[in-house]
């Protein structure tokens, strides 16, 4: 059944009268007969008793009444949230995550994007950057925030976040007296790593650091998450060098320091498909710089 016709139905069967209804159809009344009688030949079934006395519905026309206004009203009703998705004020986003970006502001922008935009649902997963890039590739994901990583091939970027790395101590460390560490002081140390299965940039990064301080570091651990990290860090299991914003967890027993000279800083990107355009990826990358920029002024 063509939409159009059951339009014109349901305003004849408002009207019972094929002059008001076709008036209000803005058309002229030889048309809305053909349509009705082209809408009763496919259902064969009879939907108004025409009169002298005027014009009413049958059982049927009764019936197919109620069925064609809900239908009316889905239609309208998809037709609006078609509108909404492709103007990015509805739908649903599939955003990975690493776990430091709880501590990067991801919380706040989700409240932001909540405010902005209640009628998107946004699904999370956390998942390394190498798992978040496939995600992206194979359409599991519209949005992923990892640690630096050269994106493949139609995939955009955007940096979030840039921020020094911190030494992570145990508060016992004898270094926990200092303002401020060189990183050859560390060089006794066991070094506890992200794990470089999950993130050879920051592996690397981290190790080659050691070596322009004249030392190869013993590592003692490699986890999969930067909680792991520091965690394993309160337990005097070693040190870390982790990025700064994992200072805002508050596990106990730990101490952050700030390291002297010049080094690599931590990143965090957001990744998208290049194509085609999702309003949705854009809204809530406005409202990560946005938490980005607020939790740097606090």
């Amino acid at each position: 059944m063509e939409l159009r016709l059951l339009h014109y139905f349901v305003t004849l069967a408002e009207e019972l009268h094929f002059g008001r209804a076709a008036h209000r159809l803005c058309i002229s009344q030889p048309p809305l007969s053909v349509a009705i009688k082209q809408l009763e030949g496919q259902l064969q079934a009879q939907l108004f008793e025409r009169s002298s006395k005027g014009v009413r519905l049958t059982a049927a026309g009764a019936h197919l009444l109620t069925k064609a206004r809900q239908l009316l009203a889905l239609s309208h009703q998809a037709a609006q949230e078609t509108r909404d998705v492709a103007q990015g004020t509805r739908g649903h986003l599939r955003l990975g995550f690493v776990g430091s970006s709880l501590y990067r502001g991801l919380p706040q922008a989700l409240e932001l994007m909540q405010q902005s935009h209640p009628q998107v649902r946004v699904d999370m997963l956390e998942a390394n950057s190498a798992e978040q890039i496939q995600g992206l590739q194979q359409m599991r994901l519209d949005v992923a925030l990892v640690h630096s990583i050269q994106p493949p091939e139609g995939i955009a970027s955007q940096l979030i976040v840039e921020e020094p790395f911190v030494v992570c101590l145990p508060e016992q460390h004898a270094l926990c007296g200092a303002s401020s560490i060189d990183l050859a002081e560390l060089r006794h140390d066991r070094l506890i790593l992200f794990s470089n299965l999950v993130s050879p940039t920051y592996h690397q990064r981290i190790y080659e650091m050691c070596l322009a301080h004249g030392f190869a570091p013993e590592v003692r651990h490699e986890v999969r998450h930067w909680l792991s990290v520091i965690s394993l860090v309160s337990l005097g299991q070693g040190v870390a060098l982790v990025p700064a914003a994992l200072e805002r967890v508050g596990l106990p027993r730990l101490a952050f320091r700030p390291l002297r000279g010049e080094h690599p800083h931590s990143e965090m990107l957001a990744m998208w498909r290049s194509a085609p355009d999702n309003p949705l990826v854009q809204a809530l990358l406005v409202h990560m710089h946005q938490a980005a920029r607020q939790l740097d002024s606090e």
